[in-house]
């Protein structure tokens, strides 16, 4: 698991990557973000990354390797996420509008209480992905495995999930308005919470 290092600010928040301050005590935030996406795009395998907090307009994270990091609380706009390998990473109470997900490998992320809006997840491995608590509007899931996935307490609107496999994808407690399953096997999917 990564390493957290306390904002030397005292606030408890932890510190960005290569800084001894959060995001929110940066003196030259948008400094300290152009190095963070420089340090993406230089190595694109990365781990132990701490980005919480920052903003990343249009950025292509295309084919980049990413394992236990952190982007927690930050905010993505028109971010292109396509052919991106992901494996434990939190993007927990982050937001994400008009962003692409495709052909993506992700598995144990969390998106709890994300908001994500006007993206698309499209031919990707979403397994074990919490969606708990998000967010999530005008989106399409289309022709990805969500197998184990948990969208428990979230709030889904005007979104499809098209020709997914939802085994086990985990809907209790969700609050759904115009959500669409189309071709998906939603026999094996949970709604309800079963009392034995």
């Amino acid at each position: 698991m990564f390493i957290i290092t306390p904002c030397a600010a005292g606030c408890g928040k932890p510190a960005i990557h290569g800084s001894a301050l959060c995001a929110s005590h940066q003196v030259a935030q948008l400094d300290e973000e152009r190095r963070i996406k420089d340090h993406i795009k230089m190595h694109k395998t990365i781990s132990d990354l701490n980005a919480q907090g920052l903003y990343f307009k249009k950025m292509d994270f295309s084919g980049c390797h990413i394992s236990e990091s952190s982007f927690s609380g930050a905010s993505f706009d028109n971010c292109i996420f396509d052919s991106t390998r992901m494996r434990l990473v939190f993007f927990d109470f982050s937001i994400f509008i008009s962003c692409t997900f495709i052909n993506v490998d992700f598995h144990f992320l969390s998106f709890g209480g994300a908001g994500i809006e006007k993206s698309k997840f499209e031919n990707s491995e979403l397994v074990d992905i919490n969606f708990g608590g998000a967010n999530i509007t005008d989106t399409e899931f289309s022709n990805n495995n969500l197998y184990n996935c948990r969208f428990i307490e979230s709030n889904i609107l005007n979104t499809s999930i098209v020709n997914c496999n939802i085994k086990r994808v985990n809907f209790y407690k969700s609050r759904q308005k115009e959500l669409v399953f189309k071709t998906s096997n939603t026999a094996e999917a949970i709604f309800d919470m079963e009392i034995s």
